[in-house]
């Protein structure tokens, strides 16, 4: 999903209409707008300098050296295939871009403005002449054309799926682009349109190469950082591009400090923190519990050449968590075996014991988010709007009781949990035989395999893994590294599955590749459950048709998008984890940031520079 993202996290605001120029003789009286937002007015005016949360003065220098987990087989991310390297955004632009203090808003970045008719079926993009790839050719509507017809013959599904409403796209001129939508009043397409980035044709036909296969080979790219050096599976560096065109626009000033940024990739976390307090890698972002609580009393804390923080909060949405059960293979596909499986996972036993208190509880598809139910225990009126013509259809207790993923005393004694299960699995058709949890028609033993490719997750995992066996249940967990991850998840060969996924706020298209039917069989795509669900695919289809955005329009997606998280909840499809309000992350004291960060990020490295200690420097054994 990384390759998803770039470029969508972005704001705007609409100026006054302007004749357009080279408009079809059919086109309708077009409004010219410098930026936009999906719901709303942008934040910035059209006169703004620099965002908020950046240091336009910052000094640009230095090398930053960063840990990856795994390994990576590629470098082009758009067809099906293996892993691709992390830092890839930095070599990427898009049409327009966005702000870290906002969800949903665009701003000039290639294209220097958006020119629409009143149902916003089409848009037309007029780009910065200034625009160039990193070898000097300039950045034309006919990249963008091209763009889109590697994603229609290329992409992998879930990729494609995502772009799909983008119906077509035509270079008016060198510098208009033409991009015509499947939609009418969808304010999220145009938002996809405008986070579109550019291939470039004559690199391919100059090379002979295909964009749609597995390359380990860097092409030419447009953004603020080229690749200099890449050993596959190993390590990737970016450098800054001096001559970058895009450099002092506003969306970037105050960006982009680094000059080299370093992914450095390893296959056990626990041997990258090593790395991280000897002074091989510069910034650690955590994501485990127990080593956030007890791995940081070493003399580099103590001493300030590391510094621990913990005090930017998590306000960005959060996609769901959890271990995902393939409905698409027995047992899994019987409901009652879902929620028996389901109410064995002890969380406020781990979060007491194994997480020191440090996690919430996951309890809905959008969680930390106004398009969830966290703050709605029961549908709202506007919610029975779209819920009640599914009456019959839809689990009863959707209406009358909260979702409730269980709670246990946490004190690691679940006999009252598991009386509870027995009776799902017998309701089911299981139950017990000589110790073993069987299919009373056929005898066959219940058993569950957990696949994960983060080796820290097993402390949560195994856990979850013994109370499935006190319950009789043939469970066992297994670590694979990344790449077989890639490969079953893309085949959904698996019983269960760890997972977290993003959505884009506001929620749309790409909710059709996590929950819609079309999606489950093909493989690819992000629909790990295997949901196929008529009603699930009525409520998306809401909501992609969502018309508008102004609040009243906002109100009524955040409506839909809480009555499907109901449905996909009283489906019992993932066995729901956790997730931190907090964001948990520690350097060495090398760094100089803004006074504050963006709201929905924690600006590093974005925003960040290089403001070296020597006596750090001196401490950091392997720089």
């Amino acid at each position: 999903m990384r390759f998803l993202a770039l470029g969508c996290l972005v704001s705007a605001l609409v100026l006054a209409a302007s004749p357009t120029p080279n408009a079809l003789a059919t086109d309708p009286p077009l409004e010219t707008l410098r930026s936009f937002a999906e719901f709303g007015e942008p934040k910035y005016p059209p006169d703004f300098q620099h965002f908020d949360y950046v240091n336009p003065a910052a000094p640009r220098g230095g090398r930053v050296r960063l840990a990856a987990y795994g390994t990576f087989e590629r470098i082009n991310p758009i067809p099906l295939g293996p892993d691709w390297p992390q830092g890839l955004g930095l070599v990427y632009n898009s049409l327009m871009t966005g702000s870290g203090d906002e969800l949903s808003s665009y701003y000039p970045l290639i294209a220097q403005s958006i020119e629409l008719p009143d149902d916003a079926s089409f848009a037309i993009f007029n780009l910065d002449p200034r625009a160039r790839w990193h070898d000097g050719e300039p950045i034309t509507a006919d990249d963008f054309v091209f763009s889109l017809e590697v994603i229609k013959a290329h992409a992998r599904p879930l990729l494609r799926e995502f772009w799909k409403n983008l119906e077509s796209a035509e270079a008016l001129d060198e510098h208009r682009l033409r991009i015509n939508f499947a939609t009418r009043n969808n304010w999220k397409t145009v938002g996809l349109a405008a986070s579109l980035g550019p291939q470039p044709r004559h690199f391919f036909e100059a090379t002979g190469r295909s964009p749609g296969e597995i390359s380990t080979e860097p092409e030419v790219y447009e953004g603020p950082y080229r690749i200099k050096s890449v050993d596959i599976g190993r390590s990737i560096t970016y450098e800054r591009v001096d001559d970058y065109w895009a450099a002092d626009l506003p969306v970037n000033r105050g960006q982009n400090n680094f000059d080299e940024i370093t992914y450095e990739y390893f296959r056990d976390l626990d041997v990258a923190f090593e790395a991280f307090k000897s002074g091989r890698i510069d910034f650690w972002s955590e994501n485990e519990a127990l080593r956030w609580a007890t791995g940081y009393d070493i003399p580099q804390v103590r001493d300030g050449q590391i510094v621990r923080d913990e005090s930017i909060p998590v306000n960005s949405p959060r996609g769901f968590a959890g271990l995902v059960m393939n409905t698409r293979r027995a047992p899994f596909d019987n409901i009652d075996v879902r929620k028996g499986i389901a109410r064995l996972f002890d969380f406020e036993w781990l979060n007491r014991n194994i997480f020191y208190g440090q996690y919430e509880r996951a309890r809905s598809y959008f969680p930390n988010s106004e398009y969830g139910t966290r703050d709605f225990p029961l549908p709202t009126e506007q919610e029975l709007e779209f819920l009640e013509p599914f009456r019959g259809q839809i689990d009863e207790a959707i209406f009358m009781t909260p979702f409730d993923p269980g709670v246990t005393d946490g004190s690691g004694r679940i006999r009252s949990e598991l009386r509870e299960a027995f009776g799902h699995f017998a309701a089911g058709g299981y139950e017990v035989q000589d110790g073993q949890m069987r299919n009373v028609e056929t005898g066959e033993v219940l058993r569950v395999e957990i696949v994960t490719a983060l080796a820290s997750s097993l402390r949560f995992i195994e856990p979850f893994v013994e109370n499935l066996r006190k319950a009789g249940i043939d469970a066992s967990a297994r670590i694979v590294d990344t790449a077989q991850y890639q490969r079953l998840t893309d085949q959904y060969d698996y019983d269960m599955i760890a997972i977290g996924a993003n959505f884009f706020p506001p929620p749309n298209e790409e909710l059709w590749t996590y929950f819609g039917s079309p999606a489950r069989d093909e493989p690819g795509t992000g629909n790990w459950i295997g949901v196929a669900d008529p009603v699930v695919d009525q409520l998306l289809e809401q909501i992609v048709a969502i018309d508008g955005r102004d609040q009243a329009a906002l109100e009524r997606l955040q409506a839909l998008t809480r009555a499907l998280d109901r449905v996909l909840l009283s489906g019992h499809y993932i066995v729901h984890t956790y997730y931190t309000a907090t964001n948990r992350f520690a350097y060495w004291d090398l760094f100089g940031r803004p006074e504050r960060p963006p709201f929905y990020a924690t600006g590093f490295p974005e925003t960040w520079w290089w403001e070296p200690n020597e006596a750090v420097l001196a401490a950091q054994r392997n720089r």
